[in-house]
């Protein structure tokens, strides 16, 4: 959606009426137009991968289970209530991850998008 609406903006218009190279139309104009929402939605979905990783994990559908995984770990947890550090320091993790990741990438939407912007 990004790219192709700004393929369709004046200036990518009047920049190949100029006769540039398409390389040139993306590197020049395309390019810097998209790498804010890039930058935001990489830090925001590799937040939501690292959760949904983890469920997976959680249910049983992820790898093996001589690998260690979050999810896997509290899964294990799960059979050991009197010993609640098996199951805790796992989902600390996961919280101390995704929860900067997301905030970060609130930040750099309020940083870098215009229409969040106070004016």
């Amino acid at each position: 959606g990004l790219v192709l609406s700004l393929r369709e903006r004046e200036y990518v218009e009047a920049a190949r009426a100029l006769g540039a190279s398409r390389t040139r139309i993306f590197l020049r104009h395309v390019l810097p137009g998209i790498t804010s929402p890039l930058v935001i939605m990489s830090t925001l979905d590799i937040g939501h991968a690292i959760l949904t990783f983890a469920s997976l994990s959680f249910l049983g559908l992820g790898p093996p289970p001589e690998i260690p995984e979050w999810g896997s770990m509290i899964a294990s947890g799960r059979s050991y209530l009197d010993q609640w550090w098996i199951s805790t320091f796992p989902g600390l993790a996961i919280l101390s991850i995704v929860v900067p990741l997301n905030v970060m990438g609130d930040s750099l939407r309020d940083l870098l998008d215009p229409r969040f912007r106070k004016g």
